[in-house]
C-alpha cells in the first residue's frame, strides 16, 4: 500500500497541482489521466524520487518495489537477451525462457535477440527498456506511454500482460481502449487537484460533467442569492428604517461566500473541409508492388478499391510497409509496379509523419495555415487555430518552440484548410491527448468523403475501419469487412505462438538443468514438512480414540453414579481436547505450508514448460 498526502508542485508562478491526496491498496490498476501538461509525468518523477515535491508526503511500504519505463538509452551488455536478463534476481536469474517470451510478445524475432541492443531504432530500444521493467516483477508499475513505440500486436501482448500482473499499476496512455481494459480505478489531475474512483475513465468522466453540472447550477443559485441581497442593500442603506435591516443583511451576504468559476479546458472541437465529388469510386490500386531494393519486397500484387464515404484501415507490425504504402498512394514515392487511379474530382489531404517534419521552423502557426491558400483571409486562418487550440497570442508562435503534440494540431489544422473528399493519414493520434483524439475520431466519422487511415489504435479501427489493407504474413493483402471481423475470421498470427516453436539446445538444457534443480530443492524443503504431518496425524488418531473410550466410560460410571471416577475421568477429557485443539491447528498449518512450497514450485515448473 502507498499513501499520497497533500501533495503539492508549483513551478515558477504555475500551480501543477495542490492538496493531493490518495491510496493505492493491493491489486489497484489506476489509469492516471488529465490534459497534456496538467502534471501527470511530474508526479510519476515525484513517486519514484526523482523529483521533489514542494509540499507532502508519501508513505511506501519497507521492500515495496516500483517499476518504471525509462525513456533514456543505457546497454551495457552486447546481445538483446542478457541486456534484458540483467534484471533478474535470485532464482529467476538463469530464467532466459522468461526474458525470450516478452521479447517475443514485443515484437523481436529469434535473430533479433543475439543482436545487440544499439543496432535497433529508438522505439525497439524503449521496447528493450519496457521488458526490463516487467521482468523485475516489481510490487508496482508506473507506466507512462508505454503504447508509444508499439505496433497493434505488441499493444495487445502488453494489455494481456498487464492484466495478468498481480502488483499494483498505474497507467498514463492517450490509447482510451487500452487504458479501460486494463484499470480498476482511474484518478484524475483536474484543476490542479486530483479525483479518484473505482471504475473506468469513461465512468470517471462522465461523473466529472455531473459534478461540474451540479456545482454550476449551485452557483448560479448562489449568485442569484447574493445579487437579491445586494439590491436590497443598495435600496434599502439610505432609508434610516431599513438601515439596521440593511446591515443585517449585508453580514448575511459576507457569509455566504462566493464559488470560484470553473476553470475551463480547451478541446479540440473541428470538422474536415469536404469538397463535394460526384464520383462513386474515389480511388484503385491495382497490382502494386514495392520494395527499397530488388531483394526486399514490402507487398506485392495488392489490389483495392475505396468508395465515397468509406475507411479503410492499413495495419500491422512496425516496419513492415504501412506507412510506404501510403505515401506511394500520396504520391510522394515513385510508382514502381502496378497502377494507381484517382478520379478526376478526387483531392486529397495528407497527414503524414513525414508532412510534420516539413513545417517551416520559422514560420509561425498563422504562417503555416496560411500558406496553405492564402485566399482564405486572416479572419479563417485564426478560427482554424483557435479551433486547433491556439487561440489569440498562442497562433502567434513559431513552430521551433513547439511540442510534437502541437505540431501534429498545425498539422489537422492544414488539412482543415485544405477542401478534399479523400484523406491519407498515418498515425494522426500521436502525441495527441485522450479528448484530442475523441474529436479526431468523431471527426473523421462525421467527414463525408473518404479516409485512408494508419494505425496501431485498436479503438479507432473498432469505430471507424469498414474495409483492412493487413501486412501479415509477410506481405500485404487486402481483407473487405471490419477489424472484428478480421478478428474472428483470421486473427493475428503472432499471437497463435509468440513464442518460437523449437527451443534451442541450450535452453533445453538449462531447462533441463533448472527442472532437476527446482525438484530437488522441493523434497528437501517438503520431507521434513511431510514427517511433521504424519507424526501430528498419529497423535491425533490416538487422542481421538482415547476421547471416544473415555466418553464412553463417562457414560459408564455416570449409571453407577460414581461421582469421584466421574471427576477424574472429566479432567482428563478436557485436557485431552485442549491438546486435540492445538493438534488441530499445528496439523492445518503444517498442510499450509506443504502447499504453499509446493504451489510454489509447481509454479517454476509450469513456466519452464510454457
Amino acid at each position: 500500500m502507498i499513501q499520497v498526502s497533500n501533495l503539492a508542485k508549483h513551478f515558477g508562478g504555475q500551480t501543477l497541482f495542490e492538496s493531493v491526496s490518495f491510496t493505492l491498496s493491493s491489486g489497484n490498476k489506476i489509469g492516471l489521466v488529465g490534459r497534456n501538461g496538467s502534471g501527470k509525468s511530474t508526479l510519476f518523477k515525484i513517486l519514484l524520487g526523482e523529483e521533489e515535491a514542494d509540499a507532502g508526503d508519501i508513505l511506501i511500504p519497507k521492500n515495496y518495489t516500483i517499476g518504471s519505463l525509462k525513456q533514456h538509452i543505457h546497454f551495457t551488455y552486447p546481445t538483446v537477451r542478457e541486456e534484458c536478463a540483467s534484471v533478474l534476481k535470485g532464482d529467476e536469474q538463469f530464467d532466459t525462457y522468461k526474458i525470450e517470451k516478452m521479447l517475443f510478445g514485443l515484437g523481436f524475432n529469434s535473430e533479433d535477440l543475439d543482436k545487440n541492443p544499439l543496432d535497433f531504432s529508438g522505439g525497439y530500444q524503449i521496447r528493450i527498456n519496457l521488458i526490463k521493467a516487467l521482468a523485475t516483477n516489481p510490487s508496482m508499475l508506473l507506466l507512462d506511454e508505454p503504447t508509444n513505440y508499439l505496433d497493434i500486436v505488441s499493444m495487445r501482448w502488453l494489455k494481456g500482460f498487464l492484466k495478468e500482473f498481480k502488483g499494483e499499476v498505474i497507467l498514463i496512455t492517450h490509447d482510451r481502449e487500452f487504458m479501460d481494459d486494463v484499470i480498476t480505478h482511474t484518478m484524475g489531475v483536474q484543476r490542479k487537484g486530483l479525483k479518484f474512483l473505482q471504475g473506468n475513465s469513461v465512468k470517471y468522466y462522465t461523473k466529472l460533467e455531473e459534478e461540474d453540472e451540479k456545482y454550476l447550477k449551485t452557483k448560479a443559485n448562489l449568485d442569484k442569492k447574493r445579487a437579491e441581497l445586494e439590491d436590497f442593500i443598495i435600496r434599502q442603506k439610505a432609508r434610516a428604517s431599513k438601515a439596521v435591516m440593511a446591515q443585517s443583511k449585508a453580514k448575511q451576504l459576507d457569509k455566504m461566500g462566493e464559488m470560484d468559476e470553473l476553470e475551463s479546458e480547451a478541446n479540440l472541437s473541428f470538422n474536415f473541409n469536404y469538397k463535394k465529388t460526384p464520383a462513386k469510386l474515389l480511388f484503385e490500386a491495382k497490382n502494386l508492388s514495392f520494395g527499397y531494393n530488388p531483394e526486399t519486397q514490402l507487398f506485392k500484387n495488392l489490389s483495392f478499391s475505396l468508395e465515397k464515404g468509406k475507411c479503410l484501415g492499413i495495419i500491422g507490425k512496425n516496419g513492415k510497409g504501412k506507412s510506404t504504402l501510403l505515401n506511394l498512394l500520396a504520391g510522394e514515392l515513385p510508382l514502381q509496379v502496378g497502377d494507381i487511379y484517382f478520379h478526376p474530382e478526387t483531392t486529397l489531404a495528407h497527414f503524414g509523419q513525414t508532412n510534420i517534419q516539413r513545417l517551416n521552423e520559422k514560420n509561425t502557426i498563422i504562417d503555416e495555415i496560411y500558406n496553405v491558400d492564402p485566399l482564405l483571409g486572416i479572419t479563417k486562418v485564426r478560427s482554424i487555430c483557435g479551433t486547433m487550440m491556439f487561440s489569440a497570442q498562442s497562433a502567434e508562435k513559431e513552430i521551433k518552440i513547439l511540442s510534437g503534440g502541437e505540431r501534429s494540431r498545425v498539422m489537422l489544422g492544414k488539412i482543415i484548410a485544405t477542401p478534399a473528399n479523400l484523406l491519407f493519414l498515418d498515425e494522426p493520434t500521436n502525441h495527441l491527448d485522450m479528448q484530442s483524439i475523441e474529436s479526431l475520431c468523431e471527426a473523421i466519422k462525421s467527414f463525408e468523403g473518404s479516409v485512408i487511415l494508419v494505425t496501431h489504435s485498436e479503438m479507432l479501427l473498432r469505430k471507424l475501419a469498414q474495409q483492412l489493407v493487413i501486412f501479415h504474413h509477410d506481405r500485404a493483402e487486402f481483407f473487405d469487412g471490419n477489424y472484428e471481423e478480421f478478428l474472428e475470421k483470421i486473427g493475428w498470427e503472432e499471437e497463435e505462438s509468440i513464442a518460437p516453436k523449437k527451443e534451442s539446445e541450450s535452453n533445453r538444457k538449462e531447462s533441463k538443468k533448472l527442472r532437476t534443480a527446482y525438484v530437488q530443492e522441493r523434497s528437501a524443503k517438503l520431507s521434513p514438512l511431510k514427517k511433521e504431518i504424519e507424526a501430528c496425524e498419529k497423535k491425533i488418531i490416538h487422542l481421538e480414540a482415547m476421547v471416544k473410550n473415555k466418553n464412553a466410560l463417562l457414560i459408564t460410571y455416570s449409571q453407577k453414579n460414581d461421582i469421584g471416577e466421574l471427576q477424574k475421568l472429566t479432567i482428563e477429557l478436557s485436557s485431552h481436547e485442549k491438546e486435540l485443539e492445538l493438534l488441530y491447528e499445528q496439523f492445518e498449518n503444517l498442510h499450509m505450508s506443504h502447499d504453499e512450497i509446493f504451489d510454489f514450485y509447481e509454479e517454476k515448473l509450469k513456466n519452464l514448460e510454457n
